[in-house]
């Protein structure tokens, strides 16, 4: 027959399983000792025995309740990260990312967690990254920030960015690893020492309006102010009303006459 546990507790055995009682009734804990009881005429067998620690019992309910507490798994685009690489938090952080990169060349990753290609083009980025200590290798997850992807016009995947300097964007493409080569042509143009003439330049004039525009996004940006030519400007300042441009007095405005005393006559005649 089978053992059973009674619903006061006890284990019930058949008559004479004294060596099954004993197994059965160690793992039931009844108050300061282990208590079971059979079926056989002499009724109730007490086992001595010392209670187990209580992390034991702990541990065996959290084993019996499915709750064991398993690390956290490195997701893909985690695994062989080098220093110079860091996951985009934001549209925000992006921005400033590339704007505070100085010289430094950046390369921007969108991925998708669900993307295969990505998946399998990562270890390859991982020891580019290694490679080229001086780069900052900025990931995109495009499952997370759709809404700033579609302001950036991203719609494939995998897809880089490279920006550089006071030139912004200075090249843009999507690769496979069987299309590694545009990654490593690009890589090795742009990343050489070079010395740009003015700030970062970051994302265009566009994109940063674009990302300003969107309402899922925490972003603000303002327009810089147009440049005026000189001459524009001056005509502008003059046909305002009551502006500082005086009228000029009309003997200024006289041009001499071609062959008068005045004229101003060509050096070499």
């Amino acid at each position: 027959m089978a053992n059973a546990l009674c619903g006061n507790g006890c284990v019930a055995v058949p008559c004479g399983d004294l060596g099954a009682a004993a197994a059965l009734a160690e793992s039931v804990p009844m108050g300061g000792a282990y208590r079971a009881k059979s079926s056989f005429s002499a009724g109730r067998v007490a086992l001595a025995g010392k209670p187990q620690p209580r992390s034991l019992h702990v541990a065996a309910a959290g084993q019996m309740n499915g709750n064991l507490t398993i690390g956290k798994a490195m997701r893909w685009w985690e695994k062989g990260t080098q220093p110079n690489m860091r996951e985009v938090e934001s549209a925000q952080d992006l921005a400033d990312s590339l704007r505070n990169a100085g010289d430094k060349l950046v390369v921007v990753d969108f991925f998708s967690p669900g993307c295969g290609g990505c998946r399998a083009l990562h270890p390859k980025i991982a020891q580019f990254a290694e490679r080229n200590p001086d780069v900052l290798f900025l990931q995109l997850n495009y499952e997370q920030h759709k809404s700033m992807c579609y302001s950036l016009h991203v719609h494939v995947l995998p897809f880089f960015r490279f920006y550089r300097g006071a030139q912004g964007r200075v090249s843009s493409f999507s690769c496979t690893n069987a299309t590694i080569k545009k990654f490593k042509d690009a890589l090795a143009k742009h990343s050489p020492d070079r010395c740009s003439l003015g700030p970062a330049r970051g994302l265009e004039e566009s994109e940063l309006l674009a990302l300003a525009a969107n309402r899922d996004l925490q972003f603000t940006y303002s327009e810089k102010p147009t440049l005026v030519p000189i001459a524009e400007a001056i005509k502008m300042e003059a046909a305002a009303i009551g502006g500082p441009w005086l009228p000029l007095p009309p003997s200024s405005t006289q041009f001499f006459t071609q062959g008068s005393d005045n004229a101003l006559i060509p050096s070499g005649r």
